[in-house]
């Protein structure tokens, strides 16, 4: 099974991965923006500067004497490993169906990551390794919380007590002079959407057939498919049903 999607793959020279990063880290403070914790990297550097460790401050002037710290990692909301073909120039069957899903519930928000963009801040996130791990495997995600803007409820599939910065709400870091964009809220949904689908049982199966029964049969005389199925499903469910801003 192919999309038209899998002759494009996706990935990040390293200047441009740096710049990324460099763009995340002042827009998120140098801090992961789930737990918080300043990047120990920075931290270090400030400690170096005249004055020492003493007089070390954080982007809010603070002391950085007594706060906790990570080493950060810049995570794309949408990866590149989603769009990426395998060894055999094909995508697995669940990148498949999530593109397939990513297509149906938001129509054109993959043309914020085409190309260049997938390496742009509006699809990144400043987080610690661990949680860029969890993020990255849909095990952790965002869901907007109605009426406040760029705020998230942060949730997870993992074990109760297994992450200790989940489930939290937060308010996401803005550049004041909004040069730098802040994570695309379409974006955190579709990430939001692919969590759940991958996480119900036997989705991935359930969804290949579903994607087979179109191309199999198309549209049937009474104007149906299993996909009206899925998406009037998808709609309710996975909270896509409606506009982000």
């Amino acid at each position: 099974m192919k999309t038209q999607r899998q002759d494009h793959i996706f990935s990040g020279t390293p200047e441009r991965l740096a710049n990324l990063r460099g763009a995340c880290l002042i827009r998120d403070r140098y801090r992961c923006v789930i737990s918080r914790r300043f990047d120990s990297a920075e931290a270090l550097k400030r400690s170096r500067q005249p004055g020492g460790w003493n007089e070390a401050l954080d982007q809010d002037g603070a002391p950085l004497l007594g706060q906790k710290f990570a080493r950060l990692e810049v995570a794309h909301i949408i990866p590149h490993s989603l769009t990426q073909l395998n060894s055999s120039r094909e995508l697995n069957p669940l990148k498949v169906a999530a593109l397939a899903i990513l297509d149906m519930f938001d129509s054109g928000v993959a043309f914020l990551i085409e190309g260049i963009g997938i390496d742009r801040p509006g699809n990144a996130l400043t987080l610690s390794h661990d949680l860029h791990m969890s993020f990255g495997d849909f095990e952790v995600y965002f869901e907007a919380v109605d009426g406040q803007p760029h705020t998230y409820r942060v949730d997870s599939f993992l074990p109760p007590g297994l992450e200790e910065n989940v489930p939290v709400t937060r308010m996401l870091y803005l550049t004041e002079d909004r040069t730098i964009d802040p994570p695309s809220p379409r974006l955190l949904a579709v990430h939001r959407a692919i969590a759940h689908i991958l996480h119900l049982s036997a989705a991935g199966e359930y969804i290949d057939h579903i994607l087979w029964d179109a191309d199999d049969y198309g549209i049937r005389s009474d104007g149906s498919t299993e996909l009206d199925r899925l998406v009037k499903l998808g709609l309710d469910n996975w909270g896509l049903g409606k506009s982000h801003g």
